[in-house]
């Protein structure tokens, strides 16, 4: 109880000081400080004594708000937990008999469903302040809580509507402070544990709720390593987390009946008789397609090869252009400077980082006309190189200083002539036609028609096309033949998949090539290996799977090398208490049942081996437990 300390008073006609005003308490339903004082005179704790249903029912509602506060303390009301008590008390002795046969067909009379309704919400408060760890500290050494909780499990039926949610409430009490509760021995009467009745609700009830609390009850309950001896191979609450693992969607169920299997097979002596069960096999398949049904995956790609050199499919060749007969025939006849500016015109193209020596220059211009001087007299060096300015203003020649000097003319280059590589060369004869490329397939075949097939005087011609075997094809059938020879003009569409470029061989090799058959054989275009790999960890529900998973490949290999021991820190067999010593006693003991219940297991992990090879996991420590048992999967024995 708070206690106030008054201030002293003193002496004199000073004006006193008042005391200063003590902090109200923070409260969250802005209702009267005075009904959360923490004094036996409270209103709520008095209304609940009262009797009246009006009071009870206002004090009940109160707390059921308060309860949701984390700073709900039900110790700082004395004598809040005894009257929170007396409700559900009554219920279980008398409430709950007299309301089987009337709740079956008819609704309840008002009055004694308002009492139902009293004992629930009272359960209710005491269950939501249980999750608060002082206050489930306070239940567990209460003298009221062991009584109530044996009753309701023992004497109620879970099987009725009007006792589901009081059950509920009673078994979530008791998994509150389930983790420091020692069951008396088994040998004592079933009245004095409370496993038998959650064993009968896990595994017979219909409702959900009631099956997962109880399931998570008696996990935390065997837990504890002084309750194991409790544990049974015939358990009604394994057989119900075996029934209910192909339910992967309800995540809270399958969780509850994960955790319980964990729980029960951590016991060794279960886990030797659960390798003799019917049904394990099946279980270790479903375990696996949990792991798996949870497993999420990203597809990567990464390049293992070399990289690849390519070149273009079709090569273009720059060289300087020359005169050809017609532009020689057309400028010949014209009158000094006009033939030099044409000339240059033709020759050559303004190029601001371009660099021609004078000499050069004067010798394009002599060796083109100084044939036919005699006719047309030629310019004198000087006036060609004074000639570039008129046609090319930002040109300029120049002289470099040395040593040694070098007269230039700058900002022109040599007009360039681009052809596609010898796509239209003539290959024809023996030796082969020496004519120069031309620009098209029409002007190529012309040429082949003219030169070569209409000279020819015979009815019958071999072709000479390069390495064409045919010899003895008609006049008339030869200038159809000779088109499977020449490059088609518009080429034929292209697959969009296929690239722009050949890849060579290695880098630096020739390209093009006469005859490109005769080329090495390049490195694949795409060397890139693509597998799935997981992007995220597992969620619990999977982790416990392969824990049970390696609980029973442990005790499947136990008599052989490949099965893993448990280090220092039991890391990978949380829960497991065993000794070396006690382990090797244990194998020395080893009974014909246990062997076979070996051979078993062994049998049946050798049966979800392929399973297990598409198990991924994101941490390398799971991972390797995984390949741990696909490994011993290949080479276990079922003898």
């Amino acid at each position: 109880m708070a206690t106030f300390a008054t201030a002293p008073q003193t002496a004199g006609y000073r004006r006193q000081t008042p005391a200063p005003v003590p902090p109200r308490p923070n409260l969250t339903d802005d209702y009267e400080r005075w009904y959360t004082e923490a004094t036996p005179s409270n209103r709520m704790l008095l209304s609940l004594r009262s009797g009246i249903d009006s009071e009870v029912a206002w004090a009940l509602d109160r707390l059921c708000r308060l309860c949701q506060n984390e700073q709900f303390m039900l110790r700082a009301i004395p004598g809040l937990t005894d009257a929170l008590f007396e409700w559900p008390e009554w219920y279980t002795k008398e409430g709950a008999k007299q309301f089987t046969n009337e709740s079956t067909f008819f609704a309840l009379p008002p009055q004694k469903e308002r009492k139902r309704r009293h004992a629930i919400e009272s359960l209710f408060i005491l269950r939501n302040a249980a999750m608060h760890a002082s206050n489930a500290d306070e239940l567990a050494v209460h003298p009221q809580t062991r009584d109530l909780i044996l009753c309701a499990l023992h004497d109620l039926k879970p099987d009725t509507d009007a006792n589901s949610e009081f059950l509920l409430y009673v078994i979530e009490i008791l998994q509150a402070i389930a983790k420091i509760v020692v069951l008396p021995p088994p040998s004592t009467s079933p009245k004095a544990s409370p496993i038998g009745p959650l064993q009968q609700i896990a595994g017979f009830s219909s409702n959900r709720s009631l099956i997962i609390a109880a399931l998570t009850t008696l996990t935390t309950m065997y837990s504890n390593h002084a309750n194991v001896s409790h544990l049974n191979a015939q358990s009604s609450a394994l057989e119900t987390s075996m029934n209910v693992l192909p339910l992967i969607l309800d995540k809270e169920l399958i969780d509850a009946a994960l955790n319980f299997m964990y729980a029960h097979l951590s016991y060794p002596p279960m886990t030797k008789a659960f390798l003799l069960h019917p049904r394990m096999p099946g279980t270790l398949r479903l375990l696996v397609s949990l792991i798996l049904a949870d497993q999420m995956e990203e597809n990567v790609s990464f390049e293992i090869g070399l990289p690849a050199y390519t070149a273009p499919i079709q090569t273009f060749t720059a060289k300087d252009h020359e005169l050809t007969k017609e532009e020689f025939d057309t400028i010949l006849a014209l009158p000094e400077p006009q033939r030099c500016y044409e000339w240059m015109k033709i020759m050559f193209v303004a190029k601001p980082e371009g660099e021609l020596t004078q000499v050069d220059f004067w010798n394009l211009y002599k060796d083109a006309f100084s044939p036919h001087q005699r006719d047309h007299p030629l310019l004198v060096a000087s006036d060609v190189i004074k000639n570039v300015n008129a046609v090319f203003p930002q040109a300029q020649a120049m002289v470099l200083p040395g040593p040694p000097q070098r007269f230039v003319v700058r900002g022109v280059d040599r007009r360039k002539d681009t052809s596609a590589g010898h796509q239209f060369k003539c290959l024809w004869g023996h030796p082969q036609c020496t004519t120069e490329d031309f620009a098209s397939t029409d002007t190529l075949y012309e040429h082949i028609l003219e030169t070569h097939l209409n000279p020819f005087e015979g009815t019958h011609m071999p072709c000479l096309w390069a390495t064409c075997q045919q010899s003895d094809i008609t006049k008339a059938q030869m200038r159809g033949h000779v088109l499977t020879h020449l490059p088609d003009m518009q080429p034929s569409p292209k697959h969009p998949s296929q690239p722009d470029t050949i890849t060579l061989p290695s880098p630096g090799f020739s390209h093009p090539v006469p005859d490109p058959t005769t080329r090495p054989p390049p490195p694949a275009r795409s060397t890139r290996v693509t597998y799935m790999r997981p992007h995220v960890d597992p969620p619990p529900s999977s982790l416990t799977a392969l824990l049970c998973l390696r609980v029973l490949f442990r005790a499947s290999f136990a008599s052989s090398d490949a099965a893993p021991r448990a280090d220092e820190d039991h890391f990978g067999f949380p829960g497991i208490v065993d000794d070396e010593e006690d382990a090797e006693e244990e194998l020395s003991k080893t009974t014909e049942s246990d062997l076979e219940g070996e051979r078993r297991g062994r049998k049946a992990f050798i049966g979800i081996r392929y399973l297990m090879e598409d198990v991924r996991l994101r941490h390398e420590t799971f991972q390797g437990w995984v390949t741990e048992m696909v490994d011993a999967g290949l080479t276990g024995t079922t003898s």
